[in-house]
């Protein structure tokens, strides 16, 4: 075949498909056809190298778009520009038609979401703070404890008392060395104070009296030994020591020494455990007035309501049926004086504690911290029920 069996040259105005324009004095191309039939046909479009739709050259979908329209109502856009003779960029040149966003894209203006309110949190139950199986198992066993030397041998009783006197001036001493570098002495404190509760015992007032004094004295004297810097905080914190712990302890002894010892102490005991329950069951559940919030957050109004009404009802109750020659008004007063000094008396270690920056005091009883938090509504409470069972019903 040779080159004069293509047909005729193309007609002016027609565009090849080279960017350059007709080539003028060029060999004619194209197929073997009349050149009636060739000004019928139409020219092939040229596909672009990148496929207009934007996304890969070997995604299906931009093949898809440029073979033509997949919908009756899409309107096909022509490759090139046939007014320019320039090839058709949809990335350059406007057009009337919304351009399809590329495979994968993100749109720069997302329609923002409706706001959807987060869930309601789940109510919470209120918490004791405490394991409660813990504490309440530690508080039996100290009961045991408590019932048997207290009815069985008096003076076995004594011994518990002085134990706890010892272990409570070793919590308070270390943690005021811990968190204010206050160094009481603990020896002369823990042999003064044992010896304060059995002097009571044994001498009555006048004993505690006298071994509070020489306590007070060993102190000042042991701490001569060391450098004189912070003699004053030390001895100071050590007579407050050996006041607040073992001495208010002693009046404990003194209620045991009356005929009806063990049962004046058991009723002290049982007042005080009854006043703190009160106050933790009102409080508990209907507590919303804030006692002394700056003290201690947790203790309410209706939790002292909760304590008074305890203490009063549980008083009357012991005051007839336990205490020798007792009334039941007699308990009313003691049971209101009990919720009284109880409350004071826990408030006053909670400012103890603040001060230091602790919780508890110890953590020797799982469930209740240390002796002291257990001893600290018990201390100033024996000396307030000592007084008044001696008003009552007298000493003997």
């Amino acid at each position: 075949m040779n080159d004069s069996s293509w047909g005729a040259p193309p007609q002016a105005g027609y565009w090849g498909p080279s960017d350059q324009g007709p080539v003028q004095g060029a060999d004619p191309a194209g197929p073997t056809y009349d050149a009636p039939e060739a000004q019928q046909t139409r020219p092939m479009p040229i596909v672009p190298d990148e496929p207009a739709y934007g996304g890969h050259q070997d995604d299906d979908r931009g093949a898809a778009r440029l073979s033509g329209p997949l919908f009756r109502d899409e309107t096909q856009q022509p490759p090139y520009d046939v007014r320019q003779s320039q090839p058709y960029d949809p990335r350059t040149q406007p057009s009337d038609t919304p351009q399809a966003q590329p495979y994968g894209a993100v749109p720069q203006n997302p329609e923002p979401m409706p706001d959807v309110p987060p869930p309601a949190p789940a109510p919470q139950k209120k918490s004791a703070g405490r394991d409660l199986g813990a504490a309440i198992g530690v508080g039996v066993g100290l009961a045991v404890v408590i019932i048997a030397s207290l009815f069985v041998v008096k003076a076995a009783f004594v011994g518990v008392i002085a134990v706890a006197v010892v272990v409570g001036l070793w919590e308070l001493t270390s943690r005021l060395q811990e968190r204010k570098g206050i160094k009481a002495p603990l020896v002369p404190l823990a042999v003064g104070g044992a010896a304060m509760v059995v002097a009571g015992y044994v001498r009555g007032p006048e004993g505690a009296w006298v071994a509070m004094a020489l306590t007070a004295l060993a102190v000042l004297v042991w701490r001569m030994t060391e450098p004189p810097e912070g003699y004053l905080k030390d001895v100071t914190a050590g007579v407050f020591a050996a006041f607040y712990v073992p001495f208010l302890a002693t009046f404990v002894a003194l209620m045991l020494t009356a005929d009806d010892g063990a049962w004046r102490v058991l009723t002290f005991l049982l007042l005080t455990v009854v006043s703190d329950t009160g106050a933790y069951a009102i409080g508990w559940r209907f507590g919303t007035h804030k006692l002394a919030p700056r003290i201690s957050p947790g203790k309410t109004r209706e939790g002292l309501f909760g304590a008074v009404s305890f203490a009063m009802v549980a008083g009357a109750l012991c005051m007839q049926f336990l205490i020798d020659d007792g009334s039941w008004w007699q308990g009313l007063i003691l049971g209101l004086a009990v919720a009284a000094s109880a409350t004071l008396g826990d408030l006053g270690e909670s400012m103890i504690k603040r001060d230091l920056g602790i919780k508890d005091m110890g953590t020797l009883l799982p469930g209740h911290g240390g002796i002291m938090d257990r001893l600290d509504s018990l201390l100033p409470t024996a000396p307030v029920v000592w007084l008044l069972l001696v008003l009552f019903v007298g000493s003997g």
